[in-house]
């Protein structure tokens, strides 16, 4: 496993009021049911921003199937592999969420230190570190605001969104956010496109950390 230092966002995240903007661009507002002058409101109250704070619309209003759809890479759009339909029923698991519709994720981190790390060993050195793990759509928003954090060989799971199965069990599958490479069911057509897919939770990838925050806030 890597012991390399954490690798942090890659530039700042632009300020909280044009986030809020390209949110209601892309028309993530009508999706969650919220007027857009709420999320410019919401915006202005919480102020600038630092470079490394996240506007996120809680998923119980925007879920991942449909959020995905709206990131892009090369003028290809997003999209959600064809083996996981039931993508929004990945629900926080361990995480703590803001009782609101709108809510701030800050010290985000990619987790390039992790490469090659399963999820069962990230997770609780995520915990010691006093960090939780990255839902999927927060980690889909963090990319449709910050496109340039998704890279080759440095994309990453987001393992505090899982799913427990009928019998009470965890889902195996952990989503995750990379770039498709075209291949099989894919369609070479989504070449460069941004995917959202899973890996097994006890596997290892060299090119996929795990983003986390150090806290979220209303």
């Amino acid at each position: 496993m890597s012991d390399t230092s954490s690798t942090v966002t890659a530039s700042p995240l632009p300020p909280l009021a044009t986030q809020a903007e390209r949110l209601i661009e892309l028309g993530v507002h009508e999706l969650a049911r919220l007027p857009a002058d709420d999320l410019r409101t919401f915006a202005e109250n919480a102020g600038l921003g630092d470079g490394d704070t996240l506007l996120a619309v809680h998923p119980d209003r925007a879920p991942a199937s449909a959020l995905a759809p709206m990131l892009c890479r090369d003028g290809k759009p997003g999209f959600v592999v064809t083996d996981m339909p039931d993508v929004d029923r990945f629900a926080p698991c361990a995480v703590e969420l803001p009782d609101a519709p709108l809510y701030l994720i800050a010290g985000l981190d990619r987790g390039d230190h992790m490469a090659n790390w399963s999820p069962d060993e990230a997770l609780p050195a995520l915990t010691e570190a006093d960090r939780t793990p990255l839902l999927l759509t927060e980690g889909i928003h963090w990319v449709l605001q910050q496109p340039a954090v998704l890279e080759r060989n440095r994309c990453f799971v987001t393992i505090g969104s899982r799913l427990r199965k009928a019998n009470g069990a965890m889902d195996a599958r952990t989503p995750a956010i990379w770039i498709s490479n075209g291949a099989g069911r894919d369609g070479r057509e989504r070449r460069n496109a941004p995917k959202v897919g899973w890996c097994w939770w006890g596997n290892r990838h060299t090119w996929l950390g795990f983003a986390s925050t150090t806290s979220r806030r209303g």
